[in-house]
């Protein structure tokens, strides 16, 4: 009993040394500090970073810096750089890429500007130590970057244009941080420049040519192995940073490459997405934030009125240089004070790229003991000021895009909460059909997405719901992958398309998605009856898909709208999910239409602020139809808003397309689109229609007089 005493006090020794109760304890600072924190308003970043100073080897020793802590931490820091790279808006970035590009000569050369000065007249340092420092106050670490994913504005211009520089100008210093370590040591040569400009090179033909086309045949030819999508993308970001390295530059430069890479290829509803984000900010992200703070030594303050000045310095010009890019930013671009905090907010942290600058000058002997001990309290105040400044202005930010948001889709589509309805045919076609859901489905509405089935009524109904109940659970837990509610429907009827049609009124769904028919011609019958008749009696918003292959592989989604569709009752709520669909897939649309159509779409996607990019052929004649054949390539994604008879948009040369389009366009994706029923309103636009009415208002006025004849009564 002593022996085992004295081996269970052992352990406790600090600082601790079992990898089990280290890891341990960890997990209760990343679980507990949040929570803790958040009731008193402070982000949990800073409870992470101070929870890291309490335990680190400077605070109580009760852990201490070894190879574990350092191989997470920096799993963690290429974990932010390469969400960073893939949760940005390719098509927001590539408008916009001229203002990041701006904005990162901003946030490098006004920093280098203001510090090189004050450290080299003020500090009194030489030319390389006060340049080398100079550039530390250029770069920033995106510390305060899940605070934007986690509040869901990651796609805000703000934060594309705030991720695109730090890319540029957190290059640009550990190019100049290359440049002087090579004069210091006296091999700033010819060939230092073409050993980094073929090696950079080389890195990026890797990253951008050959990674994508493997990543696209390893997701295609492994498309059941879920798990091992995952592994797939864990490696390819640590092989990455390894590159990097091995190019001249830092590993967090390969590994938010590698994010621009696998950009296109991992859509954002995905449920490989959602585990990427899960595991980040569950674990190796905490865990950076919690070693940052264990370098935080506040000793060094007492250490001398030097080490004070040095750090009180530092810390000041840091943030003031990134306020003034911010603020240059924001008068050119007419940004306003809450994007311009923003932007301020996710550039001001300096961690990872400012302690690699610091550390390779310091055993270089370049910098002193002063520079090394003010960058790291410089470190924990600008990530205190970061991570404020980001969460006052990202929750200001949510708000207004949420109201914005909610207005538009009450006033043009009056969608409160959307509800997608897949009826099914069979099982096997299943999960095309809810991928394709999953990435058109608004986010913010809590419906589940119905799966339903119609089962004859005869003597094996009963077995055959059973069945479908069966076959349908592994589709449920696809669902819950990506965090959306799969819910199962088994009706029976004897006629499938009013089955549908009812089904659709009673859980009051927007939209409904089918398989395409799996008989060849488009008039064959599909669930057992007609097509016709599933159009006929369906007026909600009608997909009919046909899927042949992954998504990944679309390049371009080219949309066909014929004359007047724009002004169809559901053409807003399509150009939504198309706008989605393009957004998420990360492919440009190039809209077919004629040109007076064309400007319609341009304003109806304006005022639903889309940032996918509208791309335009002309069409007049739309029964020559090689004149469209000729232009689509096998690597598009079809979309074709088709008219219900009698709306404005009917021709009937549009009833024989589809079964062209079957033919002609055998191995491209192709998704019909027949727009909400025009001449069919739902039983709450028909009761706000009557509300507005001469007659309803009459009856109105005529209750108020009889309630005020009746209080005059009551007083008499």
């Amino acid at each position: 009993m002593i022996e085992f005493f004295k081996h269970f006090i052992s352990e406790f020794e600090l600082p601790l040394s079992n990898p089990v109760l280290i890891f341990s304890l960890i997990l209760f600072i990343i679980l507990l500090c949040p929570i803790l924190l958040k009731k008193i308003n402070i982000p949990g970043i800073i409870g992470l970073i101070l929870s890291g100073v309490l335990v680190g080897p400077h605070g109580l020793n009760i852990l201490a810096k070894s190879s574990a802590v350092d191989l997470f931490s920096t799993i963690g820091l290429l974990y932010i750089m390469f969400i960073a790279g893939l949760e940005m808006d390719m098509n927001e970035f590539k408008a916009n890429r001229n203002k990041s590009l701006l904005f990162g000569f901003f946030t490098f050369i006004l920093p280098l500007t203001i510090g090189f000065p004050v450290c080299f007249y003020i500090l009194k340092y030489d030319f390389n130590a006060s340049f080398l420092t100079a550039s530390m106050f250029a770069t920033h670490t995106l510390v305060a970057y899940p605070i934007v994913s986690k509040l869901g504005i990651a796609k805000n211009q703000a934060v594309a244009i705030t991720v695109g520089g730090t890319i540029l100008t957190d290059t640009a210093v550990l190019i100049i941080l290359a440049i002087i370590m090579g004069s210091s040591q006296g091999k700033l040569n010819q060939a230092f420049w073409i050993k980094l400009g073929v090696s950079l090179a080389i890195f990026s033909a890797i990253m951008f040519l050959l990674i994508p086309r493997i990543a696209k045949w390893f997701f295609k030819k492994l498309e059941s192995e879920k798990h091992a999508h995952y592994i797939f993308v864990l490696s390819v970001v640590f092989f990455a940073a390894f590159l990097a390295e091995v190019a001249g530059v830092e590993p967090i430069i390969g590994a938010f490459v590698a994010g621009l890479a696998l950009n296109p290829l991992i859509p954002h509803s995905s449920a490989l997405m959602n585990r990427i984000e899960f595991i980040g900010n569950s674990l190796f992200i905490p865990f950076f934030l919690i070693s940052v703070g264990m370098l935080v030594d506040f000793s060094v303050i007492l250490s001398g009125p030097t080490a004070l000045i040095v750090a009180g310095t530092l810390s000041v010009v840091a943030i003031f240089g990134k306020w003034i890019a911010a603020f240059f930013t924001q008068i050119i671009f007419k940004y306003t004070k809450t994007e311009r905090q923003l932007i301020f907010g996710l550039s001001s942290a300096h961690a990872a790229a400012t302690l690699a600058v610091i550390l390779v000058g310091f055993k270089a002997k370049i910098l002193d003991e002063n520079i090394l001990n003010g960058t790291i309290i410089l470190i924990l105040i600008t990530c205190i000021v970061a991570s404020f400044a980001t969460e006052k202005a990202a929750k200001k930010i949510a708000i207004c895009e949420e109201e914005v948001s909610t207005e538009d889709a009450a006033n043009k589509d009056k969608i409160l909460d959307e509800h997608i309805l897949i009826p099914l045919a069979k099982t096997s076609t299943t999960e095309p059909l809810l991928d394709f859901a999953l990435l058109i489905k608004d986010k913010k509405s809590a419906n589940p997405v119905t799966l339903l089935t119609i089962v004859p009524n005869n003597d094996q109904a009963e077995i055959n719901i059973i069945k479908y109940q069966k076959a349908v659970d592994k589709f449920v837990i696809q669902g819950s992958a990506s965090e959306i509610k799969i819910n199962t429907i088994a009706r029976i009827d004897h006629n499938p398309a009013s089955g549908i049609s009812r089904t659709s009124k009673e859980i009051m769904s927007d939209i409904v998605i089918i398989g395409w028919p799996s008989k060849t011609g488009f008039l064959d019958k599909i669930f057992g009856e007609n097509v016709d008749s599933i159009i006929n009696n369906v007026d909600k918003t009608l997909f009919i898909c046909r899927f042949q292959k992954t998504f990944i592989e679309e390049k371009r989604l080219v949309f066909l709208c014929p004359p007047f569709s724009e002004r169809g009752v559901g053409f807003h709520l399509l150009l939504q999910k198309i706008g989605r669909l393009s957004q998420e897939l990360s492919i440009p649309i190039v809209i077919y239409a004629e040109y007076k159509t064309y400007q319609a779409i341009q304003q109806i996607a304006n005022s639903l602020k889309l940032t996918a990019k509208l791309g335009f052929k002309g069409i007049l004649e739309w029964d020559d139809f090689e004149v469209i054949s000729d232009e689509i390539k096998s690597t598009d994604l079809i979309v074709f808003n088709l008219s219900r008879k009698g709306s404005v948009s009917y021709q009937s040369i549009f009833d024989k397309l589809p079964q062209k389009f079957e033919k002609s366009f055998h191995d491209n994706n192709i998704i019909l689109v027949y727009p909400q029923d025009e001449n069919k309103v739902t039983s709450m636009d028909a009761y706000e229609d009557f509300n507005a009415t001469p007659l309803t208002k009459g009856l109105e006025a005529i209750e108020q007089i009889g309630r005020g004849l009746g209080n005059i009564l009551k007083k008499g």
